[in-house]
């Protein structure tokens, strides 16, 4: 089967290297002078360093060669989430599947992805993939779980032909919208659990390094805490959107859900650490040099609550810190001091 990868950042080049040494693999960057580079060193420095390029990965700049090679295969779309509706409306429809990495809402419209290739590209067999995944550990081989979710059962099988390896293994789920609510949500409950793990309690003088362990911060407790209570959000949220509950214990649910608000490799996670210590957003994005999706979506996922009758209170509250409408232990005391309820959804 060939597969056509679109984006060379850290996600879709870690995905080109594990799947081009079991099928013809392409990895397409819109800059020509970036595949230069890749092709001179084998090497994506600027996003997956210290992972080599096989020579079996093809690389290239011109798009319509790449969705080519993708005739009777498929198509994975790496791009940012902001990207996404570009990226589709230039593949329009062709003889081959998509299945799109980004994970958040669009923003401004707030839409996600199966909502957008609806719009401008109807006729195209496309779906997501998601779960929990650090790129330099799936290009490194390690042993690493995925979902792929359509409304197209033959599309997953598909995927599941193409990716699944001795170190990938992929699912499949008939429910794209709780699979991508998932995707998008954790980023904004990631960036809460880093700023409860860079916290000291009251009292407690000085910043803790942007490295800090919960147990230096708010605590294991608080961060155990905000998981739970955050994937109650989560699952509220997907299911007022039409997702299924059940979708949320899985692999882009909880699973990503964790990866996110623990691993030191979390890009959502440090931007928590870092406001938590006084550093501006503009700073915190220059110090990370990579999209942190939580950043853009937390505003679209209050929205998108308040529109719904949905409660998301800590989603609220990280919004609220991101935009500097509230410090970020005026917002920790404020969750703290909300009404006692019923743990149920």
């Amino acid at each position: 089967m060939n597969l056509t990868v679109l984006g060379a950042g850290a996600w879709g080049t870690a995905l080109a290297v594990s799947v081009c040494a079991h099928h013809p693999t392409r990895l397409w960057a819109r800059d020509s002078a970036q595949v230069a580079q890749l092709q001179a060193t084998r090497r994506n420095a600027a996003y997956l360093p210290g992972v080599a390029l096989p020579t079996a990965l093809q690389l290239g700049a011109d798009l319509d060669a790449a969705l080519a090679h993708a005739r009777g295969g498929l198509v994975i779309i790496a791009t940012p989430m902001a990207a996404l509706e570009g990226m589709l409306r230039r593949i329009g429809s062709g003889a081959f599947g998509v299945l799109w990495l980004c994970k958040g809402f669009e923003p401004g419209s707030g839409r996600l992805g199966h909502e957008l290739a609806r719009a401008v590209a109807p006729d195209l067999r496309s779906g997501v993939i998601s779960g929990p995944s650090f790129a330099i550990e799936v290009a490194r081989g390690q042993p690493t779980a995925l979902v792929a979710a359509s409304f197209d059962a033959a599309l997953c099988v598909e995927a599941v032909q193409a990716l699944h390896s001795d170190s990938l293994r992929v699912y499949t789920s008939d429910d794209p919208i709780g699979v991508e609510v998932g995707g998008a949500v954790k980023n904004v409950l990631a960036i809460a659990t880093g700023i409860a793990d860079a916290m000291q309690p009251a009292g407690v003088q000085g910043h803790l390094p942007a490295t800090a362990a919960a147990s230096e911060g708010l605590g294991l407790n608080a961060r155990a805490a905000l998981i739970t209570r955050g994937l109650a959000e989560m699952t509220r949220l997907g299911v007022a959107l039409g997702a299924r509950a059940e979708t949320f214990m899985g692999l882009s649910g909880l699973g990503d859900l964790v990866l996110t608000a623990t691993g030191d490799l979390s890009r959502n996670r440090k931007v928590g650490l870092l406001l938590a210590q006084g550093l501006s957003l503009d700073s915190i994005l220059q110090k990370l040099g990579h999209v942190a999706e939580g950043v853009y979506c937390a505003e679209t996922v209050t929205r998108l609550a308040h529109d719904h009758g949905v409660a998301m209170p800590i989603a609220d509250m990280v919004s609220a810190v991101i935009h500097r409408r509230i410090a970020a232990r005026d917002a920790v005391g404020s969750l703290m001091r909300r009404d006692s309820r019923s743990e149920g959804l």
